[in-house]
């Protein structure tokens, strides 16, 4: 598998917000649109837990958050989960390659390592690499995807740098099925049954995705091999909960087997995750006391032939959560926390182990939700305490102010950490170069951030400017190379969404503008476009068939010895209905075939087509 060294970072505090004048001009053009252009019904609020670690409606969090339910995932006709992050403001995605190939998503500007990952509340990041195969999670399987930018270290711990990311899966409800079929010699097939009441809920379903891929490098590539590189993907997905008087004890669990091929040869990736929990009420006095207890484990094992290693990474999680209502408009979260993480690389062609660790993470955390009248308060606090590293406390304190009942302004500031990885601290290197540091430490972040949202109807206005400092990065610049904590860097960026609805038609585009930098050089980060923008125009039909048109355009970015032009992509899609349970979708991307470059020396797909047919029993 092919592996992209991306150098991210950040360091310092500060307010300064050298885009801000520029977002807040688009911000306050856009909040002087008549209201009449804009729809009149009033979009009803999503409910989301990661931003909070409870519900919260997303326009309440006081943090820039968004979902992406399972509709507009369905609507979205395309089986490929980074093509369909890269649309979400603050997130850039960069792939060597066709569907399948490794990817890095970088949020808000920072490395692909400092977003933590969550699938049903488990962290499934490698403990080896610190890295998520987001090109390997079907979207099929997927029910939503709740996206928090900026630091939540307060609440979960380590990574959540850039922001953090949690995928719900599937709940089937009754029988469904879908197959699909593209060029590149590409299909998918799913399905799954399941049902619920008020007892509880049971549900099993699997997926399978092959596709002859393209060929990944090109001619100018460090390891061309004019073929092309395929990708063959199976997920099982199980999930079931039953009442216990007032509480509910649920388990949900994954599993993916994928086989990826490329130019030196191909990659076994196994992922398995679990996730069991306990949750309800607690008889305590006359409070309002609701408790969740829960344990999730993950295990990912990384085969590589070509570089005769295989690396396995394992992981428990213990987290007990308590919240506690002690009045209409104030809320007190609290809990414990503890982790444990094995790493092992071991060299295949005699058996050797590089290194066989693990590691154990204990936490506390408390933090409180207060409403007063206009102005709402949120405050963080965390321990970790690292066996590896020692102790670790981070913060994070927001206050808004609703200044209309349409207008809510606020402001947030808070500190991240992300600990070294397996790789690292222990990697052997590769000849004595390049090798692990166990004297490491962890990278540290601050973070402000300025928002302002404003509702008009069934419309949504949204600004949000920040600066992320990160410092202490691991950097291979000591003695042979050996990994240091020495870098630095600082990120800018304001961020501009807007949704509306006008009768049948919607609208939902963002732009995002960043100055990504190494605080130490000066140098712009890598594969970070400093601006880009993403729209999708949509009409639904009184049928219930669809027609979309998305456009997505990014601007030129810095990379290895040199930079990546900008480019500009358009997309189309349509569903409509063939009866009461039969849905047919079709999509093209990249309407017109136009060439682009995400990593320098590798291919990205010309148009891709997409027709699928869905049932629902």
């Amino acid at each position: 598998m092919q592996h992209h060294r991306s150098f991210n970072s950040s360091n310092s505090s500060g307010l300064l917000f050298p885009f801000a004048k520029r977002g807040l001009a688009v911000l306050l053009l856009a909040t002087a649109l008549p209201q009449a252009a804009l729809a009149t019904e009033p979009r009803q609020p999503t409910v989301q837990v990661t931003a909070t670690r409870t519900p919260v409606s997303a326009d309440a969090a006081l943090a820039h958050v968004s979902v992406i339910t399972r509709e507009e995932i369905a609507a979205s006709a395309t089986l490929d989960l980074p093509a369909l992050l890269r649309r979400e403001a603050g997130i850039d995605v960069a792939r060597g390659g066709g569907i399948g190939q490794q990817t890095s998503v970088f949020v808000r500007g920072t490395n692909s390592n400092h977003v933590l990952v969550l699938i049903d509340g488990v962290r499934v990041s490698s403990a080896n690499t610190g890295g998520y195969a987001w090109e390997h999670l079907p979207l099929g399987e997927i029910e939503r995807i709740e996206i928090v930018r900026g630091p939540r270290a307060a609440l979960y711990g380590s990574d959540a740098i850039g922001g953090v990311i949690q995928v719900f899966t599937r709940r089937a409800d009754g029988p469904e099925a879908s197959i699909a079929a593209g060029n590149h010699d590409t299909q998918a097939v799913s399905a799954g049954i399941g049902g619920d009441n008020a007892r509880g809920r049971i549900g099993v379903r699997i997926a399978s995705m092959r596709s002859g891929g393209i060929n990944a490098q090109r001619p100018d590539g460090f390891a061309f091999d004019p073929d092309d590189d395929g990708f063959d993907s199976q997920t099982l997905s199980l999930g079931a909960a039953i009442a216990l008087g007032d509480q509910q004890l649920a388990l949900d669990g994954m599993a993916t087997h994928s086989d990826v091929e490329f130019d030196q040869g191909e990659s076994l990736l196994d992922n398995h995750g679990i996730a069991l929990s306990l949750q309800g009420p607690l008889a305590v006095a006359a409070l309002d006391w609701r408790h969740r207890l829960s344990f999730g484990g993950q295990r990912e094992t990384l085969q590589t032939a070509a570089f005769f290693e295989r690396l396995d990474s394992r992981r428990e999680q213990l987290d007990w959560q308590h919240a506690i209502a002690l009045a209409t408009e104030t809320e007190v979260l609290f809990g414990l926390s503890y982790l444990r993480e094995h790493g092992t690389s071991t060299a295949t062609f005699d058996g050797s182990r590089n290194f066989d660790r693990r590691r154990d993470n204990r936490a506390a955390f408390a933090a409180v939700r207060e409403s007063a009248g206009a102005h709402a308060f949120e405050l963080a606090l965390r321990h970790d305490r690292s066996d590896v590293f020692g102790g670790e406390s981070t913060g994070n304190a927001a206050w808004g102010w609703d200044l209309s009942g349409a207008t809510r302004l606020f402001a947030s500031h808070g500190r991240g950490f992300r600990a070294p990885t397996f790789n690292e601290l222990y990697s052997p290197g590769f000849g004595g170069l390049f090798a692990g540091n166990p004297l490491l430490g962890p990278e540290r972040s601050r973070s402000s951030e300025l928002g302002l949202r404003h509702r008009a109807g069934a419309a949504e206005l949204s600004l949000h400017a920040f600066r992320t400092d990160v410092r202490g990065l691991v950097d291979f610049s000591g003695e042979d190379f050996r990994a240091i904590n020495v870098r630095s860097a600082r990120i800018d960026g304001v961020e501009f969404g807007l949704q509306a609805q006008r009768g049948s038609w919607s609208l939902d585009a963002s732009a995002t503008w960043q100055d990504p930098r190494d605080r130490d050089s000066g140098a712009a980060l890598l594969r970070r476009p400093p601006r880009k923008a993403a729209a999708t125009l949509a009409y639904a039909f009184a049928g219930g068939a669809r027609l979309a048109l998305d456009g997505y355009a990014a601007s030129a970015r810095p990379e290895f010895g040199g930079s990546l032009p900008g480019y500009g992509l358009l997309g189309i899609s349509a569903s409509w209905p063939l009866g009461r349970s039969l849905r047919i979708d079709a999509g093209v991307e990249n309407l017109f075939d136009r060439e682009y470059t995400l990593v320098d020396g590798f291919n990205t797909p010309g148009q891709t087509l997409l027709l699928r047919l869905r049932w629902n029993g």
